[in-house]
């Protein structure tokens, strides 16, 4: 502890009762929420922030979210902070404007104890759908933001205590489902006064003054803890690749490339010479490029680095300005999240260099957005599902990788399937993993997995967010890559087509598609894979006969099966070559 004033029992105490709180919000949502994508696939995320809009702590949500907060803060504070009053509540979704995309809606409340502001409750939640040219605002081929559904610039919300109901009307009229939409802001601002309440108790318990030197001190012990990580890290420049398959518009490879230098104990990850923006919405903003840089930072941290703004205090993101992962207005940016999540594979790589025991192999290469929505025939009333499939991580330096789990840059669920069959005008006929896409390693990646939908609507517009088709997901350190991702059209007919990667077409009813995603790539050399490891994955149909022969140079003998010593020598021979 760095302040005398501070007692070590008393500061876990406070840490512990801010990590409850948002925990407490986070529940709140599930039980509160209206639409699927919020109540099921739980995306959103809570916070606390202190008065100066310092993140205090994070609930255990989408974390990819969270690091851009600093910049909704600093838009929201400089605005409003002078002004704001007990009972005031902000929105804003506009993502050149502090947000990320528009489906994301940030819902900020000011907290006041004795009449002065202390922090802010910050809960955001994706939302089923905000306008725009297509059912669930989420497509990949938009070309600008203002086909992508409403902007809300940082609004006034709630007037001490009072809603202002022409921003309601507002939204009410540029949604495809009011009721949802409407009744997921509700839900957040009964998240935001859960936060409230159980904040202000910690006031009311300390006191403002006492409360706040805890908060500055929580700050610090999150910058030093950061500090003393990359201070044990070779001090250097790290260089790391990575593409997104193209834009939707051209199968041309966009390159994200990164620079890490450890200087002492301060990181800096520089992403000059990453490609332009381009004409597909997946043109992340520049607070999302810095929260997926902070989150994979965070990842190569120890557990109990607390989350916090400290630890972005130690670090420096730079993008030039232009870039995909910087754009310039009205650039767009709807489907950002898959750019993203490739910016946390390339951060990775970069990471695998000075920790390579903290790391993971490439992952499935995000989570895949199937997005399905039109109008009922008889009763003209809208249907829009976002369904979210996530899949598998990377292998580790001393396991495999997880499958049938969602991204480490996010904590989302994978829709059930009798809720998606209940709801929706659909069919799943087959959803399960998918055998002999893992990349192959000492350790493998984990398996990807298949969803196979049948349309039952008469007509529908179906979008598909995907990626890793022509680079598939890496390995580390001799691991083997994964398999790419497939998107099929009635797939087994004679009429069977294979789709890019990145889809906006109408569909019609009994029309089937089926989605296969990459798995994760492999850690270490594959023939140095254990027999054991291998029988349990033969055992469990994870992997075929023919992929142990070919990775892990296996030989089949009658009902059993060995390495061929022989063959793994020569095997490696080969791959050394």
């Amino acid at each position: 502890m760095t302040n005398r004033n501070i007692d070590p029992i008393s500061f876990a105490v406070i840490k512990s009762a801010l990590d409850t709180i948002v925990d407490d919000m986070a529940y709140a949502v599930m039980r509160t929420a209206r639409s699927p994508i919020v109540r099921d696939i739980l995306d959103y995320s809570a916070t606390l922030c202190d008065r100066e809009g310092r993140i205090l702590t994070q609930a255990k949500t989408v974390a990819l979210h969270l690091g851009a907060v600093p910049d909704a803060m600093e838009v929201i504070t400089s605005r409003f902070s002078a002004t704001a009053r007990p009972g005031d509540v902000f929105i804003l979704n506009d993502p050149y404007q502090g947000g990320m995309h528009l489906p994301d809606i940030f819902m900020f409340k000011p907290l006041f104890f004795r009449d002065k502001l202390e922090g802010f409750s910050v809960v955001i939640f994706h939302h089923c759908d905000v306008g725009g040219r297509v059912p669930g605002s989420n497509a990949a081929d938009s070309t600008e933001i203002f086909q992508e559904g409403i902007r809300i610039p940082p609004v006034k919300l709630y007037d001490k205590g009072e809603p202002n109901n022409w921003i309601f009307d507002i939204i009410r009229e540029n949604v495809r489902l009011p009721d949802l939409v409407i009744g997921d802001l509700e839900s957040q601002l009964a998240t935001c006064n859960i936060g409230e309440r159980e904040y202000l108790k910690l006031f009311e318990r300390h006191g403002s003054e006492v409360l706040n030197e805890y908060f500055d001190e929580l700050m610090d012990y999150g910058e030093q803890m950061t500090r003393k990580a990359i201070s044990s890290w070779p001090d250097g420049d790290y260089e790391f690749t990575d593409y997104v398959d193209g834009d939707g518009f051209s199968t041309a490879p966009i390159p994200i490339k990164c620079k890490m230098t450890v200087a002492g104990d301060h990181l800096t990850v520089d992403f000059e010479g990453t490609s332009p923006q381009v004409r597909g919405a997946i043109n992340p903003t520049f607070s999302f490029t810095k929260s997926a840089t902070y989150l994979t930072i965070r990842c190569a941290l120890d557990q109990d680095v607390p989350n916090n703004a400290g630890v972005y205090r130690a670090i420096t993101v730079k993008a030039p300005l232009g870039t995909i992962l910087n754009p310039i207005s009205p650039a767009p940016v709807a489907a950002r999240a898959l750019t993203g999540y490739r910016v946390m594979d390339t951060v990775m790589g970069a990471l695998a260099q000075v920790a390579p025991k903290k790391v993971i192999a490439a992952s499935e290469g995000g989570n895949t957005v199937i997005a399905f929505g039109g109008y009922d025939k008889k009763s003209g009333e809208p249907f829009i599902l976002v369904d979210m499939i996530n899949g598998a991580w990377g292998g580790r330096f001393n396991k495999d990788g997880i499958e049938g789990v969602t991204n480490p840059g996010q904590n989302l669920s994978n829709l059930p399937v009798e809720s998606l069959e209940a709801r929706y005008p659909l069919r799943i006929d087959e959803y399960c993993l998918r055998d002999d896409s893992c990349g192959a390693g000492e350790f493998r990646g984990g398996l990807g997995l298949a969803r196979q939908y049948r349309f039952l609507a008469d007509e529908a517009i179906l979008q598909i967010r995907a990626d890793r088709y022509a680079h598939a997901p890496y390995g580390l350190f001799g691991g083997e890559a994964a398999a790419f991702t497939r998107n099929l059209l009635d797939p087994g007919s004679e009429g069977e087509v294979l789709l890019p990667s990145k889809v906006t077409r109408q569909v019609e009813k009994g029309l089937v598609f089926r989605h296969e995603q990459s798995g994760g790539g492999g850690y270490g050399d594959p023939l140095k894979r254990s027999l054991e490891l291998i029988s349990k994955d033969l055992g469990n149909g994870k992997i075929s006969r023919r992929y142990a022969e070919e990775k892990h140079a296996v030989v089949f003998v009658g009902d059993g099966f060995e390495i061929d010593r022989a063959g793994t020598e020569a095997a490696r021979d080969v791959r050394s070559a």
